[in-house]
């Protein structure tokens, strides 16, 4: 059985210096926090909304905060009979009306409406939801937070910095977040799982073990099935699964890191070198060592939030992948980089250009009527098809290839892909496929510095 070094305690006192909020930032966030309640309470009141109250929830309710992150969810909670058009209506308005003293505000969508905000430096999100008696009778998915920071709380107490190691940890690795961006660990799942391991150091252990499938029920809930890699029941609603954001890829990374880390505990695990954008020579000299064919599907990106993107974008990924090996070509692998203004998703392929001739089998010809019209529908298409023979037992035909290159049969079906709606009229706007050193025209540094870890 394999064995790992002890985690040095200096080591995560080291990283707690860099992460924990100090006293300053706490007495600067309870005042924020104390100053928005009473905004919305004064709003509510202005606006004759009466049983309107006001909870703090998320980790900066919680004390499990990151040094630096400001970010608040201030929750309008409404009564259970509340109609929905009624809530998301008188809820907007208190949060338009809290806006007034805010820097910037951007109306956002999940299952309904809410307002972000830039309060004092503060990103704010103003959540109007229903006031239900349990988790169990959510009349909206936002409904069930409350009753996340009414179970975390109490007993994330005293392990606060424990929460604190491991998303840092889980920052380092490249899987905190839940977003469909990310796909990663969500805040609240970090948390249940120091509240079931303890410790940090014991929830990296344990996950050195884990194999899709793992299984953690807090609450010792009824069996219920779930696909997942990594099922956490969620102790306020056992027919949830926390961890359903989490791919499998971004799983099986954070076993990785955890076993990485064991073997040699290091800083670096949490604070990871930044890496730089990669120069024109690095990117040729790449493709020269390579020796395959990179293309990117370059288009304007969509004007829409990251979660209404991101899957619009992993599904043209796989469409366009899928349509290169629909037409013989190898596709090694795919990945996606969206900025502000662009959007590309790139491709490496063993080769973007194949021969002329393809190989086209047909029937055995002792299947008579089938393997006749095959015959007879390629001795009369002359000038596609270069010959024909029988191999083992069936007629074959060499026909000439209709996409000799993988850029011109993008450029001429990628719009027969299915993409998503939004991805799709920016597409059908315009795009370009660049291939192999023409990607050097893309300048922007964020996307020199994804490069870096593509090639």
């Amino acid at each position: 059985m394999e064995t790992y070094t002890v985690i040095p305690e200096e080591l995560k006192l080291a990283v707690l210096e860099r992460i924990k909020p100090t006293a300053v930032e706490r007495e600067k966030l309870l005042a924020i926090q104390k100053e928005l309640v009473s905004q919305v309470e004064a709003a509510a009141e202005r606006l004759g909304i009466p049983d309107v109250l006001v909870k703090m929830v998320g980790s900066a309710a919680r004390g499990t905060w990151l040094s630096g992150t400001h970010d608040i969810d201030v929750f309008i909670s409404f009564p259970e009979e509340t109609a929905r058009t009624e809530l998301e209506t008188l809820g907007m308005a208190i949060a338009r009306e809290v806006a007034k003293h805010a820097e910037h505000a951007e109306d956002r969508h999940a299952e309904h409406p809410y307002l972000n905000i830039i309060y004092k430096g503060f990103d704010v999100d103003l959540v109007p939801c229903f006031r239900v008696a349990s988790a169990s009778r959510i009349k909206s998915a936002v409904d069930r937070t409350p009753f996340h920071n009414d179970f975390v709380k109490p007993r994330v107490k005293g392990r606060e910095d424990e929460v604190l190691l491991l998303k840092q940890f889980m920052r380092g690795g490249g899987v905190y977040g839940s977003e469909l961006k990310t796909q990663g660990f969500s805040g609240y799942l970090t948390e249940l799982l120091i509240i079931h391991y303890g410790f940090f150091e014991n929830t990296v252990r344990a996950a050195c073990s884990w194999k899709p499938g793992q299984k953690i029920d807090i609450m010792r809930h009824a069996e219920i099935e779930h696909i997942e890699p990594l099922v956490m029941v969620d102790p306020t609603d056992p027919r949830r699964n926390v961890a359903a954001a989490l791919s499998l890829d971004k799983f099986c990374m954070f076993i990785d890191h955890c076993r990485e880390f064991l073997k040699s505990p290091e800083l670096s695990f949490f604070f990871p070198a930044t890496s730089l954008p990669l120069k024109d020579r690095e990117i040729l000299a790449s493709l020269e060592a390579r020796k395959s064919t990179q293309l990117a599907i370059v288009f304007k990106t969509p004007d829409v939030v990251e979660d209404v993107l991101y899957p619009q974008l992993y599904k043209m990924e796989q469409a366009a992948a899928a349509l290169l090996k629909e037409y013989d070509f190898t596709v090694i692998k795919t990945g996606i980089w969206s900025g502000k203004s662009e959007t590309a998703v790139l491709l490496e392929l063993i080769s973007g250009t194949l021969p002329n001739v393809k190989k086209h089998v047909g029937p055995p010809v002792w299947v008579k009527t089938h393997a006749e019209k095959f015959k007879e529908k390629y001795q009369e298409a002359a000038d596609g098809v270069f010959g024909g023979y029988i191999e083992n037992g069936k007629y074959v035909f060499e026909i000439r290839r209709k996409y000799p290159t993988a850029k011109g049969l993008l450029e001429d079906r990628l719009m027969t892909c299915s993409l998503g709606k939004s991805v799709c009229q920016s597409v059908s706007e315009g795009f370009e496929i660049i291939e192999d050193a023409g990607i050097c025209r893309l300048k922007d540094t964020d996307f020199r510095v994804f490069l870096r870890g593509w090639m």
